[in-house]
């Protein structure tokens, strides 16, 4: 049995419900195995405190002061615009090594091409885990093998980035297997690699082999034979800086249902692009697919984070009446009918395609 981490989570001036997402997920998904959190700024507070979940785990001033928790392992908890490991932070991981801390990063800066780095890491027999590293096996251009998958897959798509596709196609897996059907979650990013063991960084992927590099992913998992394949969701189809991943997917992936994750409280993307109109925004996503397949948004995902109960309320019956789909917070009961909706969506999909 594998023996559990003990993590210690930097989160430096950025521990907090929108800007530490690594953090946040680890907290949320695997929380027995995370021991503190590093953030000056929040110091002496819980991670309940901060994000509303997490129970008792502590938030500590710095690196000696998350020792005296016998951590082994220090994740880096963030994730930057850029994805680049700030200078600041570079004399914390080292010192971390140097007190036996296993490195765990999801950066674009791989630590484990830094040569100072490795150089401490072998000397302190530690090691160092990028998980946005790219094996050279995705470095496939796609084979269009949609055409034949036995398998479904639903792929969460947004109406901008860090809106919480990750959480939703997470959590609708978690949901399908309680009812004990064949699901898989296939991680595109670094926190949902870290949660599930396997998947592929697709931000860190070559851009001719976005589309190619998931689709070996899927490929994996339908040979497996796994019936519902729920594909965590990148960037956003309006965002201009990461709109190229989220293009990729979507042709990668060409799924057969997708669910749009939309945080009402936000009204404008880094570009001052508006993005209330989650109706134009899905009918973009599903015109985008309409020449290879009927590909359509079955639900809406909302995501609520520091919205009142009254405010929630609002933007779910708004958004069910612009959109005229189901609309709910994966993280409540709500998912049931998000599931609901896309199995009847697939069955419906299914007997068309074994109609006489």
């Amino acid at each position: 049995m594998k023996q559990r981490r003990r993590i210690i989570v930097l989160a430096e001036g950025k521990f907090g419900p929108l800007e530490s997402k690594t953090a946040n997920q680890a907290i949320r998904y695997i929380p027995d195995e995370v021991v503190g959190v590093i953030d000056s700024l929040q110091a002496g507070r819980s991670a309940q405190d901060v994000l509303g979940f997490g129970g008792d785990i502590p938030v500590v001033p710095d690196l000696r002061s998350a020792l005296r928790r016998k951590p082994d392992t220090l994740l880096i908890g963030i994730a930057p615009t850029g994805g680049k490991l700030p200078d600041s932070w570079r004399h914390i991981v080292k010192e971390a090594m140097e007190n036996r801390l296993n490195i765990i990063s999801g950066l674009h800066t791989l630590l484990s091409d830094d040569e100072g780095f490795v150089k401490c890491a072998k000397a302190n027999n530690v090691t160092i885990d990028d998980l946005r590293r790219v094996p050279a096996e995705y470095e496939a251009i796609s084979q269009g093998h949609w055409k034949t998958r036995r398998s479904k897959t639903i792929l969460t798509v947004g109406t901008d980035c860090n809106v919480g596709k990750m959480t939703a196609s997470l959590e609708l897996h978690r949901e399908f297997e309680r009812r004990r059907l064949s699901s898989d979650f296939l991680a595109t990013g670094q926190t949902g690699i870290l949660l599930s063991g396997r998947g592929i960084a697709v931000d860190s992927v070559v851009s001719d082999y976005v589309a190619g590099s998931i689709e070996v992913e899927i490929d994996k998992r339908s040979a497996e034979g796994k019936e519902f394949i729920h594909v965590e969701g990148q960037g956003s189809l309006t965002h201009q800086g990461y709109s190229s991943v989220t293009l990729g997917l979507m042709h990668g992936v060409m799924p057969d249902a997708m669910v749009m994750v939309h945080y009402p409280a936000r009204h404008v993307d880094d570009y001052d692009f508006p993005i209330d109109d989650v109706k134009r925004l899905i009918e973009l996503h599903e015109m985008i697919l309409a020449p290879f397949k009927a590909s359509k948004v079955v639900a809406v995902a909302l995501n609520t984070a520091l919205m009142t109960p009254r405010q929630s309320e609002i933007a779910q019956r708004s958004l069910e009446e612009q959109t005229g789909l189901p609309v709910g917070n994966v993280l409540t009961l709500d998912v049931k009918r998000l599931a609901d909706a896309i199995l009847n969506h697939l069955d419906c999909k299914r007997k068309e395609t074994t109609a006489p």
